[in-house]
């Protein structure tokens, strides 16, 4: 299962799960105790109302993290039925001059830059967005236990021997996590 699928129950320093949402939610739900739930790709917390049980806490969340669909209704600038918007934006006059110079006008030209940087960085951007994600989960599970510190800036200066030295001596849940996700991490590097 890829990453961006999987999420983990930590209840203190025991993983208590890892697997697709609903099923880590029933693993909370039957702990009955203040859980800390990951999504495994971004590192951030889940938040699941669990009062109700784990299906409708499943529900509710995937409903409230949906990406939301532009308004087509209004008439607005841009082309909201196309998922265009408008936005202002700030450059100085000689940007302005270059714009209006170029084939297709400013906003195809602007369209046009943004879609080269991100094929230009997205490897880079994997790699940060990966990183980040191993950061926030450290943070949350290990912020307060020995070689933290040391850790973060192993992690941030991609010295992956002193970094697996240091999570040796956190719990056997927590290091086997975070060296989990610092494979993902390792993996996304640009430079592999």
């Amino acid at each position: 299962m890829p990453p961006s699928d999987t999420f983990t129950a930590f209840l203190g320093a025991r993983q208590l799960a890892t697997g697709d949402l609903s099923t880590v939610a029933r693993a909370a739900a039957d702990a009955d105790a203040n859980v800390s739930i990951f999504n495994d790709a971004t590192g951030h917390p889940v938040d699941l109302d669990l009062r109700f049980g784990p299906q409708p806490a499943v529900e509710a969340y995937l409903a409230r993290s949906a990406p939301t669909e532009p308004s087509s209704s209004g008439k607005g600038r841009g082309r909201p039925r196309l998922g265009v918007v408008a936005r202002e934006i700030t450059l100085l006059p000689r940007h302005w001059q270059w714009l209006a110079a170029q084939p297709g006008g400013a906003s195809a030209t602007l369209r046009r830059l943004v879609e080269e940087a991100r094929r230009a960085t997205t490897s880079t951007d994997r790699h940060r967005q990966s990183r980040d994600a191993l950061y926030r989960v450290m943070s949350a599970l290990a912020g307060d236990l020995p070689g933290f510190e040391e850790a973060s800036r192993a992690l941030f200066a991609a010295n992956d021997a002193a970094f697996d030295t240091l999570v040796t001596a956190w719990p056997a849940d927590i290091a086997g996590y975070v060296r989990r996700l610092a494979e993902a991490e390792r993996a996304a590097r640009p430079d592999r």
